[in-house]
């Protein structure tokens, strides 16, 4: 088991007082038997009311509504959490779905439809000619193995750029660029597995990485449905699996969906963000 200390804080200036909209918050990490939130408080200024619920994923969401304008807005969020995710290859996959190509059995197929919808027909035909490389039709592949190798194909091929401009590229402007941030980069690797006939979703979160480029910002990365082991992480931006290091916050069908702080105000149109994030391990 390894603790980390995890500390967001999030700063909106306002050139003049404004009326503050509804702010939904996706902050608090998802628990489960790999995850345990040991603490977690949250600040809020100027003073907000909170009610918590969970949305359709399952994500903790909390919205924060305010009564009096603010030329300021501050979120700042800090949790210990209880990782127990140490050894992510430890799973056992169905044996129909072991080598790939396999299908999902008709009762999960209707759950998972949501998650395996394609993109365009010119995003399909671009993903089929850049990973024609990575499997060929007559060959004998286990699934982990195809799904890693892309992960590990993106980080390779790929140049990671921060991009500080919100919302996702797609897959075809990631592919013409060769650059792309960490959401940028797990939408493609969604893509490239819808592609395949599996089930993809977006994960936003944290991650452990002092000295990297990843380091002090949210994190995102992908999660793909194999049958015997459920939900497992992938992540292209490092090019592995999602392990220890990585804090899931929110899962959703669409990468545009959960991030972490979303709201409004009326008011004066000008307004400056600041976001910092801090990760460190704990003895």
């Amino acid at each position: 088991m390894q603790r980390y200390n995890i500390i967001h804080r999030t700063y909106y200036n306002f050139s003049e007082e404004v009326q503050l909209g509804p702010h939904h918050l996706r902050l608090r990490p998802r628990e489960d038997y790999e995850l345990r939130i040991e603490s977690f408080s949250l600040k809020i200024s100027p003073n907000a009311n909170l009610l918590w619920h969970r949305d359709a994923e399952g994500n903790s969401v909390a919205t924060a509504t305010f009564d009096l304008p603010a030329q300021q807005l501050v979120f700042e969020s800090e949790l210990i959490i209880q990782q127990y995710n140490e050894s992510p290859l430890n799973f056992m996959v169905a044996d129909y779905a072991i080598n790939y190509p396999f299908s999902y059995l008709p009762d999960d197929q209707v759950l998972l439809s949501p998650y395996m919808q394609l993109p365009d027909q010119e995003t399909q035909q671009m993903i089929s000619q850049w990973a024609q490389t990575l499997w060929q039709g007559d060959e004998k592949i286990q699934t982990y193995t195809l799904l890693q190798r892309i992960a590990s194909h993106i980080y390779q091929t790929q140049t990671y750029k921060l991009r500080e401009e919100p919302g996702v590229q797609t897959a075809k402007d990631t592919l013409v660029c060769g650059t792309g941030s960490c959401r940028d980069f797990a939408q493609l690797f969604m893509d490239a597995a819808k592609c395949m006939g599996l089930a993809a979703r977006f994960v936003s979160g944290y991650l452990h990485a002092p000295g990297s480029d990843a380091a002090g910002a949210t994190h995102a990365w992908a999660e793909v449905y194999l049958p015997g082991a459920g939900w497992k992480g992938f992540d292209p931006t490092i090019g592995e699996m999602a392990g220890t290091d990585h804090i899931p916050v929110a899962v959703a069908r669409l990468s545009k969906s959960v991030p972490p702080i979303e709201g409004s105000f009326r008011g004066a149109p000008d307004s400056s963000l600041d976001v910092g994030v801090w990760v460190s391990k704990l003895p």
